[in-house]
């Protein structure tokens, strides 16, 4: 009963539930090495026939899906000096 309850509040608390069905899902999913399944918390998923991460967080970075060979995906601090920059919007994305 105690590791049900520990099961169910782990899943309540974290993203590991919602982020080992996402990999279970479909193929294409990943989880940044900077991050974990415990932390990574997609925001943003394609509404296509697969239901990957576009943009994704933790607690110090925020992620964008790329998907080529030499660079599955792009990551940025949260705390960055980038000009107008927008969580949502690769292209405001600079280069820190």
């Amino acid at each position: 009963m105690a590791v049900s309850v520990f099961a169910v509040a782990l899943a309540w608390v974290t993203p590991a539930f919602s982020n080992a069905l996402m990999l279970l899902t479909d193929r294409v999913n990943f989880i940044p090495r900077e991050s974990s399944i415990w932390t990574f918390e997609p925001y943003e998923i394609n509404q296509g026939s697969s239901n990957y991460w576009l943009y994704g967080e933790d607690a110090h970075r925020y992620y964008y899906f790329v998907y080529t060979p030499d660079e599955p995906y792009r990551s940025i601090a949260k705390r960055n000096q980038c000009a107008g920059f927008d969580k949502r919007d690769v292209r405001t994305w600079c280069a820190t």
